[in-house]
């Protein structure tokens, strides 16, 4: 079974375990940052030096998706919030969610969508490398006049929970890596079922608010999805990208690197601010894979009447 398959069944299948018996998993709270870890881990053993080179060959590409990722997607998760009256831990966990850089996932799914491939890591490594300075100071932006947002603090928790594994993972990838091939090809099953335990943890936690307030954010969480991957793909075809880059862009900028924001919101916000981020985890990777097929099958019903083909 793909990961990208698995994931969201994984995902929804360990929620409802955690709905009705919380305390399987309610008592590792503390394993969710070891899990970001180790899910960030197995990024940096996917880069390469010339991921980095990649960088410095497209900087007008990587300013457009970078700055989209940044700008759109936490204005988005603010006015969703405000638009639907969600309660203010939540409307800081949807910012949380729209403050952070993009999904791993991204990467998978992009090439499922016959994206541009090399475009979504170097935008995923860029805006993972921003986001130590860029997540906290934008959720201060957004919700620190109503909520306390200790920026530094967070700044410090990201460089532990993204920089340090990930830059481990790097230094493995390029010293060690010819002895990695299992692990590198295991990986991606190891980081969804990180993922799906940290959904799993967080449900639990709050599984006495998942009834009451569970729709209200659902409802929040498919508009900002939405509104992110529509404003990623037609703001770069208002600026001239072809058609696989606007489809990177769409998906580097419609999935987010939830784990973060579900990492942080239970180190300095109430529980229930973590919800948003285990709900995002799952509808993306849906929506992710639903995209990446349409456009898979429309390329093929091109490709079908081309005399070329």
């Amino acid at each position: 079974m793909p990961a990208t398959l698995f994931f969201p069944l994984g995902a929804l299948a360990i929620s409802v375990l955690s709905i009705f018996y919380p305390n399987i998993l309610s008592p590792y709270k503390f394993a969710i940052v070891p899990l970001l870890g180790l899910v960030m881990l197995g990024m940096g053993m996917t880069l390469r030096p010339e991921n980095f080179l990649e960088i410095l060959k497209r900087p007008r590409l990587i300013g457009i998706g970078v700055g989209l990722q940044f700008l759109l997607m936490p204005l988005i998760a603010f006015t969703v919030s405000r638009l639907f009256d969600l309660p203010e831990a939540l409307l800081v966990g949807m910012v949380l969610v729209g403050s952070c850089p993009g999904g791993t996932a991204s990467n998978v799914i992009c090439y499922l969508a016959r994206g541009d491939v090399a475009l979504s890591i170097s935008l995923t490594t860029v805006s993972t490398l921003l986001a130590v300075l860029f997540t906290p100071v934008l959720t201060w932006v957004y919700v620190g006049q109503s909520v306390p947002v200790p920026i530094f603090d967070m700044m410090i928790n990201i460089f532990k929970i993204i920089l340090l594994p990930v830059s481990a993972g790097v230094l493995a990838n390029y010293y060690l890596g010819k002895y990695l091939h299992f692990i590198k090809h295991a990986y991606p099953y190891i980081s969804v079922v990180a993922i799906i335990l940290i959904i799993g943890i967080i449900v639990a936690l709050n599984h006495g608010h998942i009834f009451l307030l569970g729709i209200p954010v659902i409802v929040a969480i498919v508009w900002h999805n939405a509104l992110g991957l529509a404003g990623g793909y037609y703001v770069s075809k208002i600026m001239g990208l072809d058609e696989r880059q606007r489809r990177t862009i769409a998906i580097e900028v419609g999935m987010q690197n939830s784990g973060l924001a579900v990492a942080l919101a239970q180190s300095y916000f109430p529980a229930i601010t973590a919800l948003p981020g285990a709900l995002f985890s799952i509808w993306h990777n849906i929506t992710g894979s639903i995209l990446a097929g349409i456009w898979t099958r429309k390329d093929r019903e091109k490709e079908s009447v081309s005399p070329h083909a």
